[in-house]
């Protein structure tokens, strides 16, 4: 049987009695608070419990009644059009507040009910059993009941009681576990939202990417310092990258984003005044399901301070190489000078001025000069055997094997060494005769590198040297202490061989 709808109006009855402790009431609509019901009215799961309840009761009504502050509402609904009541009218404000099933068997003989309009108006209320509605902290919220319009003497068979508190305790499971869940909801977001007011607070431009290329997250940071909205993909970067960076930053981005590796570049962003300044652009791919990548996480730091300040150390240590370099020339200039107006030093001055040339060299190689080919071993070799050439102009140290990068504390010691060993065959072994050469020859051996100086159609060797002398001692200090490595020499028929052995960690960076 289905109750029409018809207007409700409150009238004062027993219902009313003495006013529940405000302190009470207030704690109760709190608890009633959190289950945040709105949204919950006709659900499928609290209809399929009334449906059942009103079957398993032979009732025409049956409710799940929640009472708020002054109303009764009602979340699932069998047999009756209204979804509430007044609060001054309601059954179920009486049933939430005892221990078990409140069972009115004629609600016409009932003091509390006989002049309740429910009872006395259209709807003709007689029979009313409700279930306490009661939360995990022991707060009434309502009643799952049902109701006829006829009155039941005998109420409810002991079936039907215990049924119908199962049906209530099914009830409260499913509000408590959508309160868990809305807790657990508003955790997350709260979370979330001090993550992203933190993330909005850091001086960094920070951003996160979703798999599909797309934008879903950049933070307040990118419109402060460009001007505009983020782009909503990677590629609409590429107008505020500067026109000689973009290139490079785009592919490095491309090749991280393809082997799902960490991204790592610097370049130049465009600023809303139209400047560029220098930023470091740091990702990560995070968040992985089943081994794929599922989103990046980066940031944007501003490094044009230190731009800046490199780009003075540089110059700084221009001008003090220029001098430095100034300095080895006016000494060279001064030991040549001193050599011709002492005939008996000459042999001295120029051994010493040959030196300083050398370290001159080794100078010119490592200072801050951004010139092609320096910073390699190789190319200091070349550099300090430029001198030695045939007539045809062919050089007469030949360089072969391996190169290696070079560290600007490797560059003296090396060229110490190989200058004392060029000058000795200048004045004594190969580079002393017309037709003498040198093969210097590099090779890789684990740890260390061993460079083999080789020499051929020098004079004929009349006996090995005194290893006691000073070029000798020279070599030797430089190789074991400053390029933690080992040297020995052999003189063979065909001249001198010379085996140097020294660390990589001593000459790479």
């Amino acid at each position: 049987m289905i109750i029409a709808t018809m207007p409700l109006e409150g009238n004062r009855s027993a219902l009313d009695g003495d006013p529940a402790d405000e302190r009470l009431e207030t704690a109760r609509r709190a608890v009633l608070s959190s289950f945040s019901l709105n949204g919950l009215d006709d659900d499928p799961e609290l209809q399929a419990i009334t449906r059942f309840a009103a079957s398993m009761c032979k009732a025409p009504v049956a409710l799940v009644s929640i009472v708020e502050e002054s109303r009764q509402r009602f979340l699932a609904r069998e047999g009756l059009q209204e979804r509430e009541t007044p609060r001054d009218i309601s059954f179920c404000a009486h049933a939430m507040m005892g221990e078990g099933a409140m069972v009115v068997p004629d609600a016409s003989r009932d003091e509390r009910f006989a002049d309740n309009v429910l009872v006395t108006g259209p709807l003709h209320v007689r029979f009313y059993a409700g279930q306490p509605l009661v939360s995990q902290e022991g707060t009434p919220l309502g009643a799952l009941c049902v109701i006829d319009v006829e009155k039941r003497p005998a109420g409810l068979d002991d079936f039907q009681r215990e049924g119908l508190a199962v049906l209530a305790q099914a009830v409260m499971r499913l509000l408590e576990a959508r309160r868990e869940d809305l807790r657990a909801r508003r955790a997350i977001a709260d979370r979330e939202e001090q993550l992203l007011r933190m993330i909005d607070g850091v001086p960094q431009i920070a951003w996160s990417l979703e798999a599909s290329g797309r934008f879903d997250y950049v933070n307040s940071r990118w419109k402060e310092v460009t001007g505009t909205e983020p782009p909503e993909t990677a590629d609409g970067w590429r107008p505020f990258i500067h026109p000689e960076d973009v290139d490079t930053t785009i592919g490095h981005w491309a090749k991280a984003l393809a082997a799902d590796e960490p991204f790592d570049s610097e370049f130049r962003l465009r600023k809303a005044d139209g400047s560029w300044s220098w930023v470091l652009a740091q990702a990560s791919p995070v968040a992985r399901v089943n081994g794929e990548q599922q989103r990046w996480f980066g940031t944007l730091t501003d490094i044009d301070e230190v731009h800046q300040a490199i780009e003075a150390r540089d110059l700084l240590a221009g001008e003090l190489s220029h001098r430095i370099k100034n300095i080895f020339a006016v000494v060279i200039g001064l030991a040549r000078l001193k050599a011709a107006n002492a005939p008996e030093h000459k042999a001295f001055a120029e051994d010493m001025a040959d030196t300083l040339y050398a370290l001159s060299r080794a100078h010119e190689f490592v200072r801050p000069s951004g010139e092609a080919g320096q910073e390699r071993l190789q190319g200091l070799l070349a550099a300090l055997f430029a001198p030695y050439r045939d007539r045809m102009g062919q050089p007469r140290v030949a360089i072969s094997g391996i190169d290696s990068e070079l560290v600007a504390r490797a560059a003296t010691p090396l060229a110490l060494v190989f200058h004392e060993l060029a000058t000795n065959s200048a004045k004594y072994g190969a580079l002393s005769s017309a037709e003498g050469t040198v093969e210097l020859t590099i090779s890789d051996s684990g740890d260390n590198l061993v460079l083999e100086w080789r020499e051929r159609g020098g004079p004929p060797l009349t006996g090995a040297p005194n290893n006691s002398g000073f070029g000798s001692r020279l070599i030797e200090m430089s190789v074991s202490g400053q390029l933690q490595g080992s040297w020995e020499r052999r003189f063979e028929p065909g001249g001198l061989v010379a085996e140097l052995t020294v660390s990589k960690a001593a000459i790479a960076p």
